[in-house]
């Protein structure tokens, strides 16, 4: 479904099941995956490549070098960059830098995303934050400049550690362990 304001440049790839609503571009080198929702007033640059089920909320530009993996949720009017210091007189198209939003992780609304960094599978990352660096895997941030402030499941659910360094996930019926600052689901 691409609705009639839309723009969807020859050569780009949307997959099937993918919705795009009201006033959208999405440019000739763009790849879009199966089943995603692409929300109003949404531009897709060339050579971004997004995953399958990916949720990009209204007002969002995804600019070139940008990777969403599947699963990722875009918050409404989040921001990303692709040059680390811009200026309008000055072309710096040889320097994008890339930009990686790993599997099922979150932006929320208002966050901005500097270029060149990867954001680790299921974070999440909060409203109006401001990242500037790697963000691991699970890993809950917030502020400006973005702090972690915890850890989450996949399903989104704040994680809190006994002593050994193990937590469940109501929400999955799952474990986590958190070892040497790293976080991942047992068995995995």
């Amino acid at each position: 479904m691409i609705h009639p304001s839309s723009v969807v440049d020859p050569g780009a790839q949307v997959g099937d099941g993918t919705r795009i609503w009201h006033f959208c571009h999405i440019m000739p080198k763009a790849v879009i995956g199966e089943g995603c929702n692409i929300g109003q007033n949404v531009f897709i640059d060339n050579n971004v490549s997004i995953g399958n089920g990916v949720k990009i909320q209204n007002n969002v530009s995804v600019y070139n070098g940008v990777v969403v993996e599947d699963g990722v949720f875009l918050g409404p009017s989040m921001v990303f960059t692709n040059v680390i210091n811009p200026r309008s007189f000055i072309e710096r198209k040889s320097e994008y830098r890339p930009t990686f939003l790993r599997k099922g992780c979150t932006i929320g609304a208002n966050a901005t995303i500097v270029c060149g960094v990867e954001i680790g599978a299921y974070s999440l990352v909060g409203a109006g934050t401001v990242v500037i660096r790697d963000v691991p895997a699970h890993a809950l941030m917030v502020g400006n400049p973005a702090r972690q402030v915890g850890w989450v499941s996949r399903s989104g659910d704040r994680l809190v550690f006994d002593e050994t360094g193990l937590a469940r996930c109501a929400s999955e019926s799952a474990e986590y362990r958190l070892s040497d600052g790293v976080c991942k689901r047992v068995g995995e």
